[in-house]
């Protein structure tokens, strides 16, 4: 499974974006079912932040779904086709 943790960079915003899209692109073409972003716990900005990029139209086209980790809230499941 592919992973991201996100605790690095978490206060730099185009950062954060550039590293989710290109994320996002390397785990849809890599042919694996789920990939984990993690943002982690903390105040729950940070996860918010990556929850309403992965809602955006053009970046739902690049997955099936996605889900926030029932047994680690600090974990975002994506799933692809």
């Amino acid at each position: 499974m592919m992973s991201l943790d996100l605790h690095p960079i978490f206060r730099n915003n185009r950062d954060i974006e550039l590293t989710l899209r290109q994320f996002l692109f390397r785990a849809n073409n890599s042919g694996e079912p789920v990939a984990e972003i993690i943002p982690g716990k903390g105040s729950g900005r940070l996860k918010a932040r990556v929850l309403a990029f992965l809602d955006q139209k053009h970046i739902q086209k690049l997955y099936v779904r996605r889900e926030v980790d029932s047994g680690n809230t600090g974990r975002i499941l994506v799933y692809f086709k």
